[in-house]
């Protein structure tokens, strides 16, 4: 008889105990070989942006597989939000945290395009016919409307037939200069989609 404590007997039985079970799941004790998992994230490419969804501005990394060589073609594979960006801390909400579905989406608009009055289709143009088109229609909209003298006879310089909402993702600084373009061109309908 083996003069054994109380916790010597624990000791051996709960080795023998997880050994057995441990030998009838399937682990039989063989050389391990240690193999160290390459980060998922490790070749791809990092790129900060924002989050074009709300009036937040939460900041996103856009990882992208692709090293820009000619004849590959480059994909955002994940998303997740930006530590170090003061607004979300790198939190997104369901739609932010949805944004590879966004992306890869075969009904996003990509391109610019054009359906004329009274037509049922939109055709394709390139940007250079977008904006020379927009700066055209606003150019001779405010040749049209703008008033320098109100009906009271003093000057106000305004253009009242024009609108311009701008977009809540852009920093202070993109407002700032937003703000300065849109006003020195005399329209009042200024707005922000943060308020929308």
């Amino acid at each position: 008889m083996v003069n054994m404590s109380r916790r010597q007997f624990f000791k051996v039985t709960g080795v023998t105990l997880a050994g057995s079970s441990m030998t009838m799941l399937g682990a039989a004790p063989s050389p391990a070989m240690a193999e160290v998992r390459q980060y998922k994230l490790t070749r791809m490419t990092e790129t900060r942006n924002t989050c074009p969804y709300c009036s937040v501005a939460c900041g996103v990394l856009l990882y992208g597989l692709g090293d820009g060589a000619m004849n590959t073609a480059t994909s955002i594979v994940h998303i997740e939000g930006d530590s170090d960006h003061p607004v979300n801390r790198g939190t997104l909400c369901p739609k932010g945290a949805g944004l590879v579905d966004f992306i890869h989406s075969p009904s996003r608009l990509k391109y610019p395009e054009y359906r004329a009055p009274g037509s049922d289709t939109w055709q394709r143009i390139s940007w250079d016919d977008a904006f020379t088109r927009i700066a055209r229609l606003m150019k001779d909209d405010r040749d049209a409307n703008f008033e320098t003298v109100s009906e009271s006879g003093k000057v106000v310089n305004r253009w009242l037939t024009t609108g311009m909402l701008a977009a809540s993702a852009s920093s202070n600084e993109v407002g700032y200069v937003t703000h300065k373009v849109i006003r020195s061109m005399g329209i009042l309908g200024f707005d922000n989609q943060a308020r929308v």
